[in-house]
């Protein structure tokens, strides 16, 4: 006579056998088509694009100075999540895909929540501190703001290099990953500088890039920095996990 565990999987888990990169790519999207469509029953009810603006998007958008962000201070994490266009949630997706899953491929699903919020956060940090201290971006504070997850990006991007640098993401082309990584660099400079002249993404670009490396390169020494987070998130996301049960199997 032997005890038989039965498990019954929550759908509340963020960890086990779940791809937490395409559970990215679901929020992301789906905030982007609720703001679409939100902005869509604005201007359906005959109001002016500026005041879905202020009602709607300056709430989850980061803003350039502290004051205004001490009134909506969860848009430190809203604004990474958030996409204003639909070219900018595309192409970032795109990319979000690509290192994301390359990453998650060689280090595993459960440094990829971890390293997104606190790249999101640490690139949020570079933006404002930016915007304080750098002299040709403090008349652009009324008005300015951040959006989008190209500081998680970024991160995933230096952090799957530092992992496996010289992967090759198909055997019979003879590409290292760094190469990849180099062309998304290059790609970010031409369109954050030379495209748009939108220089202030770049301290966040630099804050999610420093935080993906140190991330990963304190991982590969066994430090593993969202151990904590994630043990977190499995306490919330198992609050109503159902009971094992036992029964006897004669």
């Amino acid at each position: 006579m032997m005890h038989v565990e039965e498990r019954t999987n929550t759908p509340l888990s963020l960890g086990e056998e779940k791809n937490m990169v395409i559970q990215l790519l679901l929020i992301n999207i789906t905030i982007f088509i609720l703001l679409f469509f939100t902005e869509v029953v604005y201007r359906m009810e005959g109001n002016p694009l500026s005041r879905y603006h202020s009602d709607v998007l300056s709430r989850v958008v980061l803003p350039a100075n502290f004051e205004t962000l001490l009134n909506s201070p969860w848009a430190l994490i809203s604004s990474m999540f958030t996409h204003n266009s639909f070219w900018m949630i595309v192409s970032n997706m795109i990319w979000l895909a690509c290192f994301g899953t390359m990453l998650q491929n060689h280090a595993g699903r459960d440094r990829i929540l971890p390293l997104y919020l606190l790249s999101g956060v640490v690139g949020a940090v570079f933006y404002l501190l930016g915007m304080q201290f750098i002299p040709a971006f403090r008349e652009l504070q009324p008005f300015a703001t951040m959006t989008g997850a190209a500081a998680p990006i970024m991160a995933f991007a230096i952090g799957a290099t530092v992992v496996a640098p010289k992967y090759r993401l198909l055997p019979n082309l003879p590409i290292p990953f760094w190469i990849i990584t180099a062309i998304f660099l290059l790609v970010n400079i031409y369109t954050h500088v030379i495209n748009t002249h939108d220089m202030t993404m770049l301290p966040p670009l630099i804050g999610g890039g420093l935080t993906g490396f140190f991330y990963m390169q304190q991982w590969k020494k066994g430090n593993d920095l969202g151990a904590g987070f994630n043990r977190f998130m499995h306490r919330i996301t198992h609050l109503f996990h159902p009971k094992t049960h036992l029964h006897i199997v004669k």
